[in-house]
């Protein structure tokens, strides 16, 4: 992806370093390959932690001294840019519909993280909280994506922030709100299947982005293979194969690898919002 030199968005917020906590509430821990799949199949790449993680208050933060390696700089530069682009798209996009997009903030954390939606560590990998309307990523999991889940490449990256981009698209057209009340009416199971929907929709509208991205002269070659590779390599199939050797389609809440490839391309070739409804497509 053609990134250097260009405007980063000022809606990061840095936060490594931090020690955090919150007082009478968990803090999901874990690390690696194997600390990622234990919440994975529920809260990887955008899913509501709520469910998973304490509500309390947080506890006081104290800063560590942290320094950063150069390698980490430029990948926090690349994200910036990456999140800038997601705020020019989305913004004339909305504008269209007569809609104000609201613009998230990016929160760089190093281990655990506090946020509306409770204490996550860097296992649960990067999220969006709809209660704060941030998005948190542990930047170290860039070297996750590329040595456990064999999804190399900066655009696969830019593919998990517009992901994440994609779930605050959600919130401020109403689908998250709309979402949330069916966890209480109906089984797991059930909820899952809205889940996936829920996703695959946060997938359409990373290829939204990605579309536009294209047609500013921003990717280059490979780009897309790419973010298809990364959205494969996060399927619910893929990951239970890895994990568990074996499949539960009754589990899913995030949807297939051929599914999630398969809608971030949608999004990709369309360019409209108007294209993702996912919720009332009679095939996945």
């Amino acid at each position: 992806m053609k990134w250097r030199g260009r405007r980063g968005s000022r809606n990061v917020e840095d936060r490594r370093g931090k020690r955090t906590g919150r007082a009478g509430g968990p803090v999901i821990a874990g690390g690696g390959l194997g600390g990622i799949i234990i919440v994975l199949l529920f809260v990887f790449l955008g899913g509501d932690p709520g469910a998973l993680l304490g509500g309390s208050e947080p506890a006081p933060a104290s800063d560590v001294p942290y320094e950063a390696t150069a390698e980490e700089e430029e990948l926090a530069d690349f994200v910036s840019v990456v999140l800038a682009d997601t705020e020019q798209v989305w913004s004339e996009l909305f504008a269209e519909q007569g809609l104000e997009y609201v613009e998230p903030t990016l929160v760089l954390y190093t281990g655990a993280v506090d946020s509306a939606c409770g204490t996550a560590s860097s296992a649960v990998g990067p999220f969006y909280c709809p209660g704060d309307q941030n998005l948190y990523i542990d930047l170290s999991f860039y070297q996750e994506l590329r040595q456990q889940f064999q999804a190399p490449g900066d655009f696969a990256m830019a593919y998990v922030i517009a992901h994440e981009v994609g779930h605050h698209v959600q919130t401020l057209l109403g689908t998250t709100e709309q979402l949330q009340p069916l966890r209480e009416r109906l089984s797991e199971e059930e909820y899952n299947k809205y889940q996936v929907k829920f996703e695959l929709q946060a997938d359409y509208f990373a290829g939204v982005w990605a579309h536009y991205a294209e047609g500013m002269g921003y990717l280059e070659e490979g780009d897309l293979e790419e973010a298809l590779t990364a959205a494969s390599a996060v399927g619910d199939d893929t990951i239970q194969k890895r994990s568990q050797g074996y499949v539960m389609p009754e589990s899913f809440t995030h949807g297939t690898s051929e599914q999630r490839q398969r809608w971030f391309y949608h999004g990709f070739e369309t360019g409209m919002i108007e294209g993702g409804d996912t919720f009332n497509a009679t095939d996945l």
